[in-house]
């Protein structure tokens, strides 16, 4: 950090952010949990990134720059090679007739700025970025991996200018695999049998890209150094195997979740990447907006009861609990959890994997964590009845129990508790509040455009009283669309974030839950007393120029556009 903790929390005391009793509990939670202060500033929710880096910039007296928000010329940022760019934390990022712009975590280093200055003949100008948004800016520098494999493979050849793929570079062909994938915030990567070929497919922000092309004769290579690499077995063809993987790369030790099925073609690879950067965001990051911000924090503030992430398969409920986990974690609680698989280790969080074979589920976990002195508890997922009932018990006695449930929506997890064979009123008195969500793309910021539709357009797809409570009574609205760039691989997108539903258990919702109201109606007076459904949410997300209208409507389900 380019300034002491002791002046950070003057800058934070001086504007308000915290009070001194609450700096201080923070300042506590940083120094017992091993973390920086700013770390725990933005993991707790208190401040963003971005505004924390603005906050230090204005009393360094310093410009500030976000680089996400940007697009930076090829021929200025290669004005640094990316080991050094890496290695110093810096980004050039604009080049004019009054020098060029360096985008710095620390603007103190004059050793990078001399470096520049001498190389160019020009005057530096230091800006101060944040280190997380350096950090994600560094895919600028690589080219298409198609290239890059290539190129690998043409180092490979000899002075015949023949190649033989049998001394194919297979183990550096995996490593760039991973390595590509991971900075492209690619959640799994797929490689596929074809007739004639072998496709390598990353899943970036939901949706699957083709990236590489390979020769037929490599495929199976590549996957028996996968198998030699997650231990399973190389001779094994016909059926399928699980497995998992722990590969170093520059920025972390990774794990990667491995399964190997047999195809018409021969055997399909998907690798699951679990990655710690993926899952370190604060529920700010992921979207959520200040007055649900507000509830969630009310419910994780009690003791006892229970909070649920709800969604389908892929929507970030794990991602939201991670967030959520964080905030509670301090020193003189005990926070256990069991999941399947553990995806992101969090320092001083017990955490337990489940395992089928040796009869460790969900239910028989929880029973054991109950036996250990728990504060705070953390369920995968409801599953079954019998998980259901431990953990409703749990709430109950004393324990706040966190979990993940698969519903639509907010209101429809309590029906479905009560369809796991729970008292309606042991429902009523242990949900404390639930979170519905899905996970929309962003419009990439180097290459969004305006455009007006008006209101009738838009009323077509949703009701008018919704889009009224949203945007407000106007003729025509201005939403943007991204058009396409190297960044976002042309498709207009890049990065996803959260619409959320945030139900709190009122008195109102209690009694209504106590006389087996449907989910319909729970949702109607849920909305009558302030709650903001995902539409809702979408459609000032919408607003805000973050996402598309069609995003918002493909994943509330509502007709496309």
């Amino acid at each position: 950090m380019i300034i002491s903790d002791e002046k950070l929390k003057a800058f934070i005391l001086q504007n308000n952010i915290l009070t001194p009793e609450k700096l201080s509990e923070v300042s506590d939670s940083a120094k017992n949990s091993d973390t920086s202060l700013t770390d725990i500033l933005i993991e707790k929710d208190i401040i963003s990134d971005e505004k924390l880096g603005q906050l230090i910039a204005e009393s360094l007296k310093l410009p500030f720059i976000t680089l996400a928000k940007i697009t930076i010329p090829d021929n200025v940022i290669r004005l640094i090679p990316e080991k050094v760019a890496r290695k110093q934390k810096v980004i050039p990022f604009s080049r004019d007739e009054y020098g060029v712009k360096l985008a710095m975590a620390d603007p103190g280093n004059t050793q990078i700025q001399e470096m520049i200055a001498k190389k160019t003949g020009e005057k530096v100008i230091p800006y101060l970025a944040t280190e997380r948004d350096i950090f994600n800016t560094f895919h600028i520098y690589r080219k298409e991996l198609q290239k890059t494999y290539e190129g690998l493979f043409n180092e490979e050849i000899g002075k015949t200018g023949i190649y033989v793929t049998d001394e194919a570079p297979v183990a550096k062909i995996v490593d760039l695999l991973v390595d590509y994938a991971y900075q492209d915030k690619a959640s799994d990567i797929h490689i596929e049998p074809e007739e004639k070929n072998s496709l390598v497919r990353f899943r970036i922000d939901g949706i699957l890209h083709d990236v590489l092309v390979l020769p037929k004769n490599l495929h199976e290579r590549i996957v028996s150094r996968i198998k030699v690499l997650s231990k399973l077995r190389t001779d094994e063809h016909m059926a399928p195997q699980d497995g998992k993987i722990r590969m170093k790369l520059a920025e972390e030790n990774i794990d990667l979740r491995v399964s190997i099925i047999p195809m018409a073609d021969g055997e399909k690879a998907v690798l699951r990447l679990l990655s710690a950067r993926f899952r370190q965001f604060s529920l700010m990051d992921l979207g959520m907006q200040e007055a649900d911000l507000k509830k969630v924090t009310a419910a994780t503030s009690k003791s006892y009861g229970m909070i649920l992430s709800t969604g389908p398969t892929g929507s970030g409920k794990t991602t939201s609990i991670y967030a959520i986990v964080k905030i509670l974690n301090t020193r003189e609680k005990n926070i256990t959890t069991i999941e399947d698989p553990v995806e992101y280790r969090i320092k001083g969080v017990n955490q337990i994997q489940a395992n089928p074979k040796t009869n460790l589920t969900f239910a028989s976990g929880l029973r054991s964590i109950l036996r250990q002195d728990p504060n705070i508890v953390f369920v995968g997922e409801i599953r079954d009845s019998e998980t259901a009932g431990i953990a409703v018990n749990a709430a109950l006695t004393g324990h706040l129990v966190l979990s993940t449930l698969h519903t639509n929506d907010a209101a429809t997890a309590l029906p479905r508790l009560i369809d796991m064979k729970i008292e309606p009123f042991l429902v009523a008195s242990t949900v404390n509040i639930i979170i519905a969500q899905r996970l929309v793309r962003k419009i990439c910021e180097m290459c969004k455009t305006p455009k007006e539709i008006s209101v009738e357009e838009l009323g077509s797809h949703i009701p008018m009283e919704i889009i009224k409570k949203n945007l407000g009574s106007i003729e025509k609205i201005t939403v943007y669309k991204g058009g396409g760039c190297k960044i976002c691989h042309q498709i207009g997108y890049a990065g996803r974030i959260g619409v959320f539903e945030v139900l709190e258990v009122s008195k109102n919702i209690r009694k209504l839950i106590t006389e087996k109201n449907d989910a319909d109606v729970i949702t109607r007076a849920a909305v009558a007393e302030g709650m903001t459904t995902m539409l809702d949410d979408g459609l000032q997300k919408v607003g805000k120029g973050i996402t598309t209208l069609e995003e918002v409507l493909r994943v509330t389900k509502v007709e496309s556009l």
